[in-house]
């Protein structure tokens, strides 16, 4: 492979980092790996366009830089696979899914599942959003004045969302079972990661292993049960269900057996709750440390509601609202690091990479890369105003993924967590109990290190 050198942002040669590897640098890694996968990110990655280094015998390569992003996920996509790395923990629960499936086999489920999240579908999962939105409003109303804690009232209320909106209901399902398995799952699934990037063989025990398969049966029995209930009553409620029984490949007209349509719902189910719910989390914690941008969030949420119940027609015109989540999750992705095995070689900016090198896409060093963003570890929603959004490369800003492979769900989540923040904000007032925000911590997704632990009043 030819040696790419570490490039800076505004085109001018900085000096090589080259390759880091032995010992002390395997050690670190493995420390890190159990600690915060987060801090295996090099610092130069926050300046510099690519960082080549290695780790147990592998070549490990950030790429940074916005248009080499792009030449990777994009015009070399077919170069790239997921690999263990992201297969390996997740298969069990999710089968072969759109996150976790590869080449064909993905193709023609994503194709088949795209109609159902255009814009147009997506309009008829508002109500549900802003009732389910509600609830939760009136269990934290409950509380005060008192505490909450904000990541877990958001995981339960995302669940609740994705629960109404893709199985019509909790009838003959145990949620609560469901939503614990769930959680304890992806938990665990940072045991899995780590034999990977070890190179322990799939069949070696780890802690965690035994309680990992016993879960993911479970929560496919559950799913596959409903799948089946639906199929005998041969009635449609219109939700994901229904769609997912409903959805064929365009081109061959194949549809999804009771697996596949099983291996997607737990897709949803698990990322799609998960990611939108801590992105709300973190940015309801910026948002009490940042009192001048609440109140901003608020008086446009008072302007297009005129004090009146949020609607559906509302959420469409809560821009500064969007842009707030938008730059919650610039600061805090909940996908912060994005995988790639090079299964075949692929050439980016110039320079061929071979075959089984390792590809990573920092997100979270590129949403806060000095080169990319005006004050880039400072929280200001107007990052994503119109003009500034225009000036900038498109894959400077990834919380979805990008190429091909983004998250076929990211508009359902813009769309969620707007609606969920004018239901909240237009009545709550949140402040951070503890003087300085948790440290985030990869651990699958980007997690606070501590509970967000928020003081919640009624808004006067």
């Amino acid at each position: 492979m030819k040696r790419i050198e570490s490039v800076s942002m505004d085109g001018g040669t900085a000096t090589p980092i080259g390759f880091v590897g032995g010992v002390k640098r395997h050690v670190t890694v493995v420390r890190a790996l159990l600690d915060n996968p987060l801090d295996i990110i090099p610092p130069e990655a926050f300046s510099e366009s690519i960082v080549q280094t290695s780790a147990f015998g592998r070549k490990v390569i950030y790429v940074m830089a916005p248009e080499l992003v792009q030449q990777a996920l994009s015009t070399g996509v077919a170069h790239l696979e997921k690999g263990d790395s992201v297969r390996r923990p997740l298969k069990a629960a999710l089968g072969d899914g759109l996150l976790t499936a590869e080449a064909e086999d993905w193709r023609w489920q994503r194709a088949a599942i795209a109609p159902i999240f255009r814009a147009l579908t997506l309009d008829r999962f508002l109500p549900a959003m802003i009732a389910q939105a509600e609830a939760a409003r009136d269990r934290m109303l409950a509380h005060a004045p008192g505490d909450v804690v904000a990541n877990h009232e958001m995981m339960r209320l995302t669940f609740d969302i994705i629960v109404e909106t893709m199985l019509s209901g909790s009838d003959g399902f145990d949620v609560t079972e469901v939503e614990a398995g769930v959680s304890e799952y992806v938990r665990l699934a940072r045991w899995s990661s780590l034999t990977v990037a070890l190179g322990i063989p799939e069949w070696a025990p780890y802690p965690g292993k035994q309680r990992s398969v016993e879960l993911a049966a479970v929560l496919r029995r559950s799913v596959l049960a409903r799948v089946a209930d639906r199929r005998i009553a041969a009635t449609s409620r219109g939700d994901l269900i229904d769609l997912l029984i409903q959805a064929s490949d365009p081109q061959t007209g194949r549809h999804m057996t009771d697996e596949e349509i099983a291996d997607n719902l737990l897709t949803f189910l698990t990322a799609g709750h998960e990611t939108t719910a801590l992105g709300l989390a973190w940015t309801l914690d910026l948002l009490g440390r940042h009192p001048e941008i609440a109140a901003r969030v608020r008086a446009e949420i008072d302007e297009v509601t005129q004090g009146g119940p949020v609607q559906p027609a509302h959420i469409a015109s809560l821009t500064y609202t969007r842009q707030t989540f938008q730059e919650a999750i610039r600061l805090y992705p909940p996908a912060a690091i994005i995988p790639r095995r090079v299964a075949e070689p692929i050439e980016i900016g110039g320079d061929v990479i071979e075959a089984d090198a390792t590809l990573i896409f920092p997100v979270y060093a590129i949403h806060r890369h000095q080169s990319l963003w005006d004050a880039p570890h400072v929280f200001n929603p107007d990052h994503f105003a119109p003009d500034a959004v225009a000036s900038r490369h498109r894959y400077a800003f990834m919380p979805f993924g990008a190429g091909p492979r983004i998250c076929i769900g990211s508009g359902f989540a813009m769309m969620e967590a707007v609606a969920i923040l004018a239901v909240l904000l237009q009545q709550l007032q949140l402040t951070p109990s503890a003087a300085k925000p948790p440290e985030p911590r990869l651990d699958v997704t980007l997690r606070p290190s501590q509970p967000l632990v928020m003081q919640v009043r009624r808004r006067s």
